[in-house]
């Protein structure tokens, strides 16, 4: 059964990893687009630039971000094609969302994966 799975940009892909996509908004430092393999950059979809500054990946504040992250997805324009893309992709394998936070647990993939998930099983 494929699978939404979260993945690091500086963690090498593998073939697991399926579709991948990036969704960070900047690009991660260091990384050629040759090495992260992906197959699309969804950075329309990725927390605002002001709610990015806000958060500045600390813990403390991670469920106020999940809150006004949610929202953003919501209300965000592309969330629908969004939806579509992955789910179009969940037909033939994974799905791996690409992020650069070093943090694994207080990231954007992580309310992202979670928000994907609860709409494609509505």
């Amino acid at each position: 059964m494929p699978e939404i799975k979260l993945k690091r940009a500086y963690e090498p892909p593998s073939e697991q990893d399926g579709t991948r996509i990036l969704v960070d908004r900047l690009w991660p430092r260091g990384k050629t687009k040759e090495s992260l393999e992906l197959q699309s950059w969804a950075k329309a979809i990725a927390p605002s630039n002001e709610l990015r500054v806000i958060f500045g990946h600390m813990a403390e504040k991670f469920n106020q971000f999940v809150d006004a992250y949610r929202m953003e997805l919501n209300a965000n324009a592309v969330s629908p094609a969004f939806i579509d893309e992955v789910k179009q992709a969940l037909e033939t394998g994974n799905v791996t969302l690409v992020y650069a936070a070093r943090d694994k647990v207080h990231n954007q993939a992580q309310v992202l994966k979670t928000w994907l998930e609860q709409k494609l099983n509505q």
